[in-house]
């Protein structure tokens, strides 16, 4: 009985290698080599800033009784961001208050007098005349009402244009004047950078003809250090200006997530300025052994591990793929599992 369990049991692992290379001979596969186009990044710093930075101003002259924001608040279209009074106007608000109070008595009689002429003027006790000059006058002085009461509106309207309104939405970069500041018709009380965030590139000259509007570049993440790399985002180039500022282009470059950063901060940017043919495989094509790297290559009597010299990982329209720089030629075929 035991005799039999070992000769089943010898026979049976020569069969489960044949299984065992049957499996991977089905899971290898072949990777045709072939070099292509990929493009060439260089990096530089982009700097965060606003497409407007619009000025909150004061409408009127004054003393700042209030003030709501400071640097760094964010705000909406309409907010109040600080109040200015002009002690001035209320004083002028009561001595308009005093004159219509006065023109009003001056009124009421006159249409007592107007009132009683024209009944004189039925008996015909008084002239024509006198009910004319009665009728001027009343109406003059219903004309100098009007008019202080519209004097007393415009007084109204300018204390009213003491709040300084936030004129776009957006986040407060600067507040120059502080509580209880004497400022003047038009000048700034703070601003506000809106209209959303970019980044703006500048370039050698020797690359303003590589780049143009559309391209994609890649965008690292907060912070100007090694680590900046280790998060990269897509981003656009939305504008190249076609004029050179000290023998350097200026671009814009256009990606989500910018409102976290700061306004004039640094980050690295990765923009496409060449081209160049590269020769890839898939990572799991390599493999290393004692610090050589090696690639299996399908050869007339089978499969054959050569020495590769490989370089970065690339983006490659096929995928994510690891260049060889040296080692491997078009048309030779790599196992792959």
């Amino acid at each position: 009985m035991v005799r039999r369990r070992s000769i089943s049991s010898s026979l049976a692992i020569p069969a489960l290698f044949g299984l065992l290379a049957v499996i991977q001979q089905a899971q290898a596969a072949e990777f045709l080599v072939k070099s292509e186009t990929v493009p060439e990044f260089k990096s530089v710093f982009g700097r965060v800033e606003s497409r407007d930075i619009v000025p909150a101003r004061a409408r009127i002259g004054g003393t700042i009784v209030s003030l709501e924001v400071e640097e760094g608040s964010s705000v909406k279209a309409g907010d109040v961001i600080a109040t200015v009074v002009d002690d001035k106007l209320a004083l002028q608000l009561n001595a308009l208050d005093a004159r219509i109070t006065a023109l009003q008595a001056e009124l009421d009689n006159a249409a007592k007098e107007l009132t009683r002429g024209k009944r004189l003027l039925t008996q015909g006790v008084v002239p024509k005349s006198r009910v004319d000059a009665l009728q001027t006058q009343f109406d003059v002085i219903t004309g100098q009402v009007d008019s202080t009461k519209a004097e007393r509106a415009v007084l109204v309207q300018q204390g009213s244009e003491g709040k300084v309104i936030a004129p776009a939405p957006g986040r407060v970069l600067s507040v120059p004047v502080t509580k209880g500041s004497v400022i003047l018709p038009g000048e700034t009380v703070a601003r506000i950078a809106g209209g959303g965030y970019f980044l703006r590139l500048s370039l050698p000259e020797r690359h303003a003809a590589e780049i143009k509007q559309g391209d994609a570049v890649r965008v690292g993440a907060r912070g100007i250090g090694a680590d900046a790399a280790a998060s990269v985002r897509e981003g656009k180039l939305i504008k190249v200006y076609p004029e050179l500022e000290g023998g350097r282009v200026i671009a814009d470059v256009e990606v989500d997530g910018l409102g976290d950063f700061f306004a004039g901060e640094r980050t690295l940017v990765w923009i496409p300025v060449d081209t160049r043919e590269v020769i890839t495989v898939p990572a799991a094509a390599l493999s290393n052994r004692h610090g050589v790297d090696y690639v299996k290559l399908q050869g007339a009597d089978g499969p054959l591990d050569v020495a590769v010299i490989i370089g970065a990982s690339v983006t490659s329209t096929e995928g994510d793929r690891v260049e060889v720089l040296s080692g491997l030629n078009d048309g030779d075929k790599v196992v792959t599992p």
